[in-house]
C-alpha cells in the first residue's frame, strides 16, 4: 500500500462522546492505507476531544455549524489526495475507502454519492432505512466523497448554510465534472463492528461498501425540530441558484420529492413490495411538509 494516496477523513463533532470510539473503531477495521484522521470540534462540553485523541492527533476547535467544521477539515488541515467528510454516528463498511479510491482513480467522477444504511428496530428506523434507499445517486443525495483539488477548487462548503449546503456543494462540483454513486463491492462478513450493527437491525452481511448511520431509534418529535431548522436555510438556497433551476425544483417541489424519486427507474416495485413501510414513509413525508408549510408562515 505504499503508493496509494492519503485519503484524509473529517469527522464534525459536538458532545458525541457515546459515538467516537465507534466510529473511530470503524475507521481502523478499513481495508485501505493511508488514512489521515481529522477531528472537527464545535465547542463540545463533554469528553469527545479527550476520547478522539486516542485515537488522533488531529483535533481541532471551529464553528459556529457543520459547513465551517467541514471546510476547516478537508480545506484547511487536509493532506489527502482524498477528502472525505463524515458524522460522529456513522459507521463505515471496512471496505468503504478502498472501493471509493478503486472508483476515483478511473478519473471518471470529481465526487461520488455513498449509499447511507439507516441503524434501528423500531418501526419508525425501519421506515427511515427503507426511505433512504430511494434517495442514492438522486438530487436528494449528497456527495461525501472528494478530490480534495476539486473541491477547493469549488471553493467547499457555503458557511452561510445550515442543511442545504450538502445540495450545494454537488451543485459546485456538477459544474467541475460527474458525481457518482458508490456500486456494490464485495460484501464482507465478519469484521469488529458486524455484533454492534445487527443488534441494531441490521445484517451487514447483507451490504457491501456502505455507511451505517447510528441514529438512534427514531424520534418523530426530535426529527421534524431537526429538519425544521435545517429548513431555515432554504430561502438562502433558493436565492442563490434561483427557484426555476432544475435541482431545485425536484429538491423541493411536491411533485418529485413526494411522488416521483420514489417510483422512478423502476423502483415502485419496492413500494408495492413494502405497503406498510411505505405508507410510513409518506407519513413522515407529509409531517415534514407540514412544518416547512407552518415554518414559512410563521
Amino acid at each position: 500500500m505504499k503508493n496509494n494516496p492519503l485519503v484524509s477523513l473529517v469527522i464534525t463533532t459536538k458532545n458525541e462522546a457515546k459515538n467516537v470510539d465507534n466510529v473511530m473503531k470503524s475507521i481502523l477495521a478499513q481495508t485501505y492505507e493511508p488514512i489521515e484522521i481529522i477531528l472537527v470540534d464545535n465547542g463540545s462540553t463533554d469528553r469527545t476531544k479527550e476520547i478522539a485523541m486516542k485515537y488522533t492527533r488531529k483535533v481541532y476547535n471551529k464553528g459556529p455549524e457543520r459547513s465551517a467544521q467541514r471546510n476547516y477539515g478537508m480545506i484547511e488541515k487536509s493532506a489527502g489526495k482524498y477528502v472525505m467528510f463524515i458524522d460522529c454516528d456513522m459507521i463505515l463498511a471496512p471496505n468503504l475507502i478502498a472501493n471509493c479510491v478503486e472508483l476515483m482513480s478511473k478519473k471518471i467522477f470529481v465526487a461520488l454519492h455513498i449509499p447511507e444504511i439507516v441503524l434501528g428496530k423500531n418501526f419508525w428506523s425501519r421506515v427511515r432505512r427503507f426511505e433512504r434507499t430511494f434517495y442514492n445517486g438522486t438530487v436528494i443525495d449528497g456527495a461525501r466523497f472528494f478530490g480534495k483539488e476539486k473541491f477547493v477548487k469549488a471553493g467547499g462548503f457555503d458557511e452561510s448554510m445550515s442543511g442545504p449546503e450538502d445540495w450545494d456543494i454537488d451543485k459546485k462540483m456538477k459544474k467541475i465534472g460527474k458525481i457518482g454513486l458508490l456500486y456494490a463491492g464485495d460484501k464482507i462478513s465478519k469484521w469488529k463492528m458486524s455484533k454492534f450493527i445487527s443488534l441494531r437491525g441490521v445484517y451487514p452481511e447483507n451490504f457491501g461498501p456502505v455507511i451505517y448511520h447510528n441514529e438512534a431509534e427514531f424520534n418523530l418529535k426530535k426529527y421534524l425540530a431537526k429538519k425544521s431548522y435545517y429548513a431555515g436555510s432554504f430561502d438562502t438556497y433558493i436565492k442563490k441558484w434561483g427557484k426555476n433551476d432544475p435541482d431545485i425544483c425536484r429538491q423541493l417541489g411536491l411533485k418529485y420529492r413526494y411522488f416521483a424519486v420514489f417510483i422512478e427507474n423502476g423502483k415502485w416495485k419496492k413500494l408495492l413490495a413494502h405497503p406498510i413501510l411505505s405508507a410510513g414513509m409518506f407519513y413522515l413525508r407529509f409531517s415534514v411538509g407540514v412544518k416547512f408549510i407552518m415554518r414559512k408562515r410563521n
